[in-house]
This record gives C-alpha cells, structure tokens and sequence, in this order.
C-alpha cells in the first residue's frame, strides 16, 4: 500500500530542495554572481582585520595556515547565511573565538539573520546562543595559540561577542523591523487605494441609479399620460368611429407594453435612488426659480450667498440639463454648510447659445470648522462629475489661489441623444472620477498621496545606496571591535602579560610572540661573551628583559634557529658596567 504527501507539502518540499543554498527565503534562481562577489568581499574583510590586529598586537596574529583555512569555511557560512541563518551564525562565532580575523563575516551573518526572522523569540535566542559560543570559544582557544591567559581570551572574546554578534543582531532587528512595517504599510495602502475606488464606482453607480429614477418618472409620466388619453379616445370612438377605436386600442397597449418595458429595463439596476421630501426632483428644478429657492434656503441656514444669473431661464431646456445644474448648486452649497460655514458664497449661472455655466465659489470662513468634521469622502463631486459627464460636459472643483473652494460645471444646453444618459460616460468620465476630492476648512481640496519609501529612487539607484550603507556599517563595526581588543590589550595586567615559555620545536613566530623580539644593544653585549653557537644554526636572536641581574652580572638569553624552528636556548651572563657620576647631571 503506496502512500503520498498532500500536494501543498510535496509543493514545499520541492521548493525547498530546489532553492539555491545562496539564496534567501522568498528569492529565485541561483544567485551565483551575487555570491561571487560576497566572497571576494569575504576574502577582503578576512585580510583587513588580520592586518589590523597584527599592528595591535603580534601576540593575537595566528599562523597564515589556520587564517586562510578557517577564512575559508567562514566565506562559506557566510554565503550561505540567507538559506541556514543559525548555523552560519553560530559556525562564524565558534571561528571568531579561534581567529578573530573572521570576525567581520560574523557581524554580516548576525545581522542578516536578525533582520530576516520575524518572531522575536527566534532572534532573541540566536543572538543568546551565538554570543557565548564565541566568548566560550576564545576563552578555551587563547591558552592553546599563545595569546594570553584564559581570562585574557574571555575579555577578548566579550568584546568580539559585543561588536560582532549583539550590535549587528541588534541593528538587524531594527531593520527588519523597518521592512515588515514599510511592507504593511503598503500592503495597507494598497487595501485602503481598492477601497476607495469601489467606493468610487458605487457614488457613480448610485448617480447612474438615480439618474434612472428621474428618467423612470419623467418617462413613465408620459407614458401614463399617453395610455390615459389613448383610453379615452378609445371609449370615444366606440360610438363616433367605430372604424378607428381599434387604432386607438393598440396606442393604448403600445404605451402600457412600453412602460412595463421600462420598468424591467431599469429594475437591472437594482433599487433606484430616488430624492425625498424637500430634494424632490419638479417639473420646475433647475429655473431660475428653483435655484432662488436653494440661495434663499442657504440664507436662511446663516450663509451669505449672492446670486448671479446672465442669460435666459432654463424653462425651455431639457429636464436633465435642469435637473443637473440643481444638483450642482444644491451640493456646493451644502459643502459649505459643512465645512465653510459663513463664509461668503457666489453662485454663478450663464447661460449663453448652447451652452450652461454652473460656478459656486466660496471664500475662506471666517471661523475655521471643528476638527470633528475631518476629511470628506468626495462621493458628491464624484456623483456630480458623473452627472455632468453623462450629459457631454465637464465639472472641475477644487481650492481657489485666495484659500477658498470653486465647483464649476460646463455643459450642452440642449442635451442631445449622444450626450443623454443612454450614450454612457464621456472618454474622460473613469479618470476624472480617479481624482480623490479631500475637503479642508474652506471647503474640498486635492487629496494628498501615499509616497512609497523610496519611490524616487531607481532599482540600481536603490542597490548603490545599500551597498553604500552596509560598507559604512561594516566600517563602523571594524573600528569598534578593533578599539575594543586594543584596549583588552592594554588593560592585561602585567602578571598576565606572560606567555607560555620558548621551548625547543617551537617557530620563530611562536617565539616572538612570547618575546620582545631581537634587540641590538642585547646582541652588542654578548658579543664576545656568547659561548658557541650550535653548528646547524642559521641564525639567532637576542630578545631584551629576558634575563635578571645577579651579583654585579647580567643574565642574557639567547635563541637560535635553524630553517625557522627554535633548536637551542643559551643562557649566559655578562659583566654589568656602572660609571660614577663626576660632575652634577645636566638639568
């Protein structure tokens, strides 16, 4: 009996075997220029920092074997830092404890773990494994090379442990951190984008829907008025013209059949949105009259609104020029009821040949709004802009140069059939609409976008100011760690100064890290008083301070060595020499 994974872990499993070992959890593709090139920087970094503790101290320089064979498993964990983050950081600190010249790749490793794991407890736990590791590491490893005491090698390996494990895991959760909240807030800015424009494609459906009632009333009272006359002619002619009655009978029924298809047409739309009460659309909206009324009502709310009108009345012109100019006037000035109370208004209508000029402008008001009343949605302009576009016009808004806040629609006078509300939205109707209208205390104004972190900046723009900052960064840590180990250096008491004694077999650097070096005056002394040197030496050193004064004679110590290797240790003493002083010392 065969058995097989779900397909969503078979998915996993495969993905996760096919992914490069270089690359991170949500990269592609092999990524191998990319770690050609951490490994030439690898490589430069190892070399940096052995050159820079050289100079502090040759104690704590390592043979070039052991630097160029654990530089190499370091570049290793390194580049593959992105795929196994735990133990390359923890493989890198257990190599820093031994050769700090690896310590830059540890700082690199630590932080790019940090910024990748998400969950607190994970980078809270590598950071406690892999700092010990590398201060238990150098404590156990400093005895064994030569560089000092096991106390020595954990002070040593604390400051390693600080500077290239904690601050970079630190400054790595911090960026994290920054990644996942830029990525939220996208991911919110996104959502927040897609909901406004379904709200935007809901004002225009609303409009469109009422649209439909106000076309549904107007056509459906004619063809009421149609049908009720043609009854009547029908019941008229059953007696006068019997030979004609039949004609109006199918009128009749032609008006009826054209209502009822009226009604399933526009039940595709769903509920219509019809105006109530006060808003009740009239025979009368959109006269002169009518728009009266709306300055006289707005007068009456404590607003100083002045008409001007220039042209004929609209009496004679389409309903649904009329009815829009009315929603124009009426939604202006109730944003300036809202927002711009009591500041001046001007409502403008021109009508001039075939053209209808709709503009409300307001001033600032002389009380900013409360804070309350925030930001408005703009679904009125939006309804509005619908409206006016539906009938072949334009409809423009937004804040005046003096602070205040202008509407202005321009429309066809006479609405033809291709500018009626069957021909649909004119070409500019979808990215008109796409212009949110925010509304500030003199009225609606131009809402502000959301900038991406970054968006002014290209790809490669992008890449060069990162690389920038991690060298920048790496420099930093470098200098702290490499001030670090020098004032470890320097605060080693001089009981602990001492290294393990020079013995036969061991190299000469061996030796000069356990001593002063050759000292000329040193080899001057001995010459002459030297006993022989063995017949194999190439050559021989003569440190200073190795050796103590004893009656009236001073102790030398001499090594020597054949092919770098330590084959013989002479002691030997020489007469000290004193001069009396015969005249008072110079100041």
């Amino acid at each position: 009996m065969s058995s097989s994974a779900p397909p969503v872990i078979e998915n996993r499993i495969e993905n996760h075997l096919a992914r490069s070992p270089f690359a991170g959890p949500d990269e592609r593709g092999r990524q191998l220029w990319r770690a050609a090139g951490e490994a030439v920087l690898a490589a430069a970094l190892v070399l940096l920092v052995y050159m820079g503790e050289s100079e502090i101290d040759l104690r704590l320089r390592a043979g070039w074997a052991a630097v160029v064979t654990l530089g190499l498993i370091g570049t290793g964990l390194m580049l593959v830092r992105r795929r196994y983050p735990l133990a390359s950081v923890v493989g890198l600190a257990v190599l820093t404890g031994a050769v700090p010249a690896v310590a830059l790749l540890t700082a690199v490793a630590a932080y790019t773990a940090a910024r990748q794991r998400e969950t607190p407890r994970r980078r809270m736990g590598l950071l406690l494994v892999a700092a010990p590791s590398a201060m238990v590491t150098c404590a156990v490893f400093t005895p064994v090379l030569g560089p000092g005491s096991w106390s020595f090698g954990l002070a040593l390996g604390a400051v390693l442990a600080v500077t290239t494990v904690v601050v970079p895991g630190l400054a790595g959760t911090a960026g994290g951190q920054q990644d996942r909240l830029v990525r939220a807030l996208r991911e919110r800015t996104a959502a927040a984008e897609e909901a406004r424009r379904l709200a935007d494609s809901e004002a225009r459906v609303r409009e469109r829907s009422r649209i439909a009632a106000e076309m549904h009333d107007l056509v459906g009272h004619r063809l009421s008025l149609v049908s009720l006359h043609s009854g009547g002619l029908e019941m008229a002619l059953r007696q006068e013209a019997p030979g004609l009655q039949d004609e109006a009978a199918v009128v009749g029924r032609a008006a009826r059949d054209a209502m009822q298809e009226l009604r399933e047409v526009l039940g595709v739309l769903g509920p219509l949105e019809r105006d109530t009460g006060t808003d009740a659309l009239t025979d009368a909206t959109g006269t002169r009259a009518d728009v009266e009324a709306l300055v006289e009502e707005s007068r009456g709310g404590g607003i100083p609104v002045e008409l001007v009108w220039e042209g004929p009345d609209l009496d004679a012109r389409p309903a649904r020029v009329r009815r829009a100019v009315h929603r124009v006037v009426r939604e202006a000035l109730t944003n300036v009821h809202r927002y711009a109370a009591g500041a001046h208004v001007i409502v403008a209508v021109t009508h001039a040949g075939e053209r209808v000029v709709v503009r409300v402008r307001n001033g600032v008001p002389p009380v900013p709004p409360a804070a309350a009343t925030g930001l408005g949605t703009g679904r009125g302009l939006i309804g509005l802009r619908e409206r006016v576009t539906l009938l072949g016009g334009g409809l423009e808004a937004g804040r005046t140069p003096g602070g205040g806040f202008a509407v202005t629609a321009d429309m066809p006078a006479d609405s033809g059939p291709d500018s009626g509300p069957d021909s649909g939205p004119g070409p500019s109707a979808e990215t008109a609409d796409a212009v949110s209208e925010g509304k500030g205390p003199a009225g609606k104004g131009a809402a502000d976008g959301v900038d991406e972190p970054g968006g002014g900046l290209s790809a490669v723009q992008r890449c060069v100011a990162g690389a920038v900052t991690g060298l920048l960064g790496l420099a930093g840590v470098g200098v702290m760690m490499l001030f670090g180990v020098l004032l470890v250096v320097n605060a080693q008491p001089p009981e602990y100064q001492r290294h393990k004694e020079p013995r036969v077999g061991m190299t000469r650097e061996q030796v000069q890290r356990s001593t002063s070096g050759d000292d000329v005056t040193v080899r001057a002394a001995a010459a002459g008083r030297e006993p022989p040197r063995p017949a194999s030496a190439t050559d021989c050193t003569y440190p200073w301070g190795a050796g103590k004064a004893r009656g009236g004679r001073l102790e030398l110590v001499r090594y020597c060595f054949r092919s770098d290797i330590l084959i013989a240790i002479d002691r030997f003493t020489v007469p000290m020499v004193t001069e009396k002083a015969t005249q008072p010392p110079r100041p």
